[in-house]
């Protein structure tokens, strides 16, 4: 009889105390442990802080500005200057050969990549310094207004996209009817339709609104039909048997069968909703968190201008995690929204 030790058996990727080794990571499918996702996930955030670091604190990466400290006898160098390597170089060389004062400098990186430590503080000091225009809105003031323009134009976007999709995911007549328009639509970008939102709606919140709804609408009326065509058909067909028909059919089966899928495709959407708002706040008054980006990036305090873009990831990462977290508590037997 062949024996056939338990070495020769042991599945690939499991190392010899029954742990999964790193080449198991990208198995197809493979479920990782829970203390294998926290690593993950921390590494997913450190590894990029980590480069931008490197970039941002050492100088021989690339640091190709000079920030000058003492002009010497430049006349047209000043103190906290930035200059290209080339220029500060040649002014070294012009020093040396008229016996002048030559220009003192340490290795920068351009203005508009400002370090981590930077964007770090701007956290804090975006919220309390006051607006440097005017008529300037703090930066809470800011982020609130985008927070109503993403809620109103994503709530709207659902209230018309929702029914639709699941009724073109449904009935065969209905996608006929409806989805090759929607298939056209969708193909226009929705910043086209700025001018005549503004012609419409006027200047303020109600264009800005209207673009996070075209922009999302028609891609969730067919991201919706799509999931619905994905129920069970053998729950469809057992629901026919028993005579189940028409909107019973479509409420009590067909939508509890597809609702965890369904429910995922709009946090989806939200995400799509939030690529949108710079776009939407452009138009007609400038608002929101776009007002405090562009009034920051006119006085070239780019430390700002990066924490309020982080600040926007933030937003809609929070609301994402929130979001899953009451997937899990809802669709309970859903095995995608629990791994």
């Amino acid at each position: 009889m062949l024996n056939v030790s338990d070495a020769a058996i042991r599945p690939v990727g499991v190392a010899e105390a029954g742990r999964p080794v790193a080449g198991q990571w990208f198995r197809v499918r493979e479920k990782l442990s829970r203390r294998t996702r926290i690593i993950l996930g921390f590494a997913s955030v450190l590894l990029p802080l980590a480069i931008w670091s490197a970039v941002s604190y050492v100088p021989f990466i690339w640091h190709p500005d000079m920030l000058i400290s003492d002009p010497g006898d430049v006349d047209y160098f000043m103190p906290g200057m930035r200059v290209g390597k080339a220029m500060f170089a040649t002014e070294i060389a012009n020093a040396a050969a008229n016996h002048t004062a030559p220009p003192v400098g340490t290795p920068a990186n351009p203005v508009y990549l400002p370090s981590p430590g930077a964007v770090l503080a701007a956290f804090y000091t975006s919220f309390t310094t006051p607006p440097q225009d005017q008529n300037g809105l703090w930066l809470h003031q800011s982020l609130w207004q985008s927070i109503q323009t993403i809620f109103w134009g994503f709530v709207i976007s659902s209230i018309v996209g929702v029914p639709l999709g699941i009724l073109c995911g449904a009935h065969s007549a209905t996608s006929r009817l409806i989805e090759p328009f929607v298939e056209f639509f969708r193909y226009l970008p929705a910043p086209a339709f700025s001018t005549l939102c503004v012609a419409v709606l006027g200047i303020y919140a109600g264009p800005k609104i209207a673009i996070i709804v075209i922009g999302t609408l028609f891609q969730q009326i067919l991201i919706i039909a799509n999931t619905t065509r994905k129920a069970d058909f053998a729950l469809v067909e057992a629901a026919l048997t028993l005579g189940t028909k028409n909107l019973k059919l479509l409420t009590k089966v067909v939508i509890p069968s597809v609702l965890p899928d369904l429910y995922r495709d709009q946090r989806v959407l939200l995400g799509w909703a939030w690529t949108y708002l710079i776009v939407a706040e452009l138009v007609g008054a400038t608002s929101g968190i776009s007002l405090f980006i562009t009034q920051q990036s006119r006085y070239q305090h780019f430390a700002n201008v990066y924490a309020a873009i982080a600040m926007i990831g933030i937003l809609g990462l929070g609301t994402d995690m929130i979001l899953a977290a009451l997937g899990r508590k809802l669709f309970p037997w859903d095995r995608t929204a629990a791994e």
